[in-house]
């Protein structure tokens, strides 16, 4: 096993980010990303799943789910492998901070800023012009000009940050460095010898967990793993084999990680009701 835990996982890039010991890592990494009026002196989590208004609402799960001691909201996610309307997903998740704001009787509607912020172990397009690893998404009209300056998305493709120790070029180049070649660090590379990083190693160190926590990081590891090695099978073959209860095991993980029951049961051969089913009873 690596040294450092995997951040591409649940477990891992909760223990990073997701917990007010440590929101120091996160709030210097988000202060890489918003603008400069926006930047963050302290930060406080929420519940990180909101249900809608009415039952027959669907709620949505983030992987961190924040507020600034200005207000700004903040959603971001850890997004392991490739899912249809990854980009609706995206977008279903911000009306969720949107509409929590709305304040009862006399309301001018003035909102405070929301980001959704996804980190993802994948490439969006491959066949895109734009190489850039991040794609900052924001309203415009017709020609161009900001319309709405307090909605924004941001969506970082780690496949496509390809530099090396001598390439890093800001602070935020190092964070993605630290991220995608956490798990093959031996040592602290000297351009990470910063007390932030540090920090970040410390966290991180396998060796460092309890019982508990190496057997959650192990569940997680493996879940991470079976998600990837499914997804990466199923858009590369258009299907997944194996046994029935392999394919349904692999059914909940789809599930748990977003896709649509049409999706996972066009690419597992379950029938719908039985994934449904199967998901109720476990």
């Amino acid at each position: 096993m690596s040294k450092y835990i995997n951040p591409y996982t649940d477990f891992g890039f909760k223990k990073l980010f997701g917990t007010e010991a440590n929101k120091d890592l996160l709030i210097d990494f988000l202060n890489e990303l918003v603008d400069e009026k926006h930047k963050i002196t302290d930060l406080s989590f929420k519940n990180n799943e909101n249900i809608g208004e009415l039952s027959e609402d669907r709620k949505a799960i983030f992987d961190i789910y924040c507020e600034t001691v200005s207000g700004e909201k903040i959603i971001i996610e850890m997004q392991k492998a490739k899912i249809n309307f990854f980009k609706d997903r995206a977008v279903f998740y911000t009306t969720f901070p949107i509409k929590e704001q709305a304040e009862k009787g006399e309301w001018n509607f003035k909102l405070k800023p929301v980001y959704c912020i996804a980190i993802l172990d994948f490439e969006f397009e491959k066949n895109i012009k734009n190489e850039d690893y991040k794609n900052i998404v924001t309203l415009k009209n017709q020609y161009c000009e900001e319309f709405y300056d307090k909605l924004k998305y941001i969506f970082i493709e780690m496949p496509r940050f390809k530099k090396n120790e001598n390439e890093l070029e800001s602070h935020f180049e190092k964070w993605l460095y630290f991220l995608k070649n956490l798990i093959e660090f031996e040592d602290i590379p000297v351009v990470l010898k910063e007390a932030v990083f540090e920090k970040g190693f410390k966290i991180a160190e396998v060796a460092a967990l309890n019982k508990d926590q190496h057997e959650a990081y192990e569940k997680s590891l493996l879940q991470y793993w079976d998600i990837k090695s499914a997804v990466d099978t199923a858009f590369d073959d258009g299907k997944i084999e194996g046994k029935i209860e392999e394919k349904y095991e692999t059914a909940a993980i789809m599930i748990s990680e977003g896709f649509d029951l049409e999706t996972i049961s066009r690419l597992t051969k379950l029938p719908i009701e039985k994934i449904t089913k199967y998901q109720k009873d476990n």
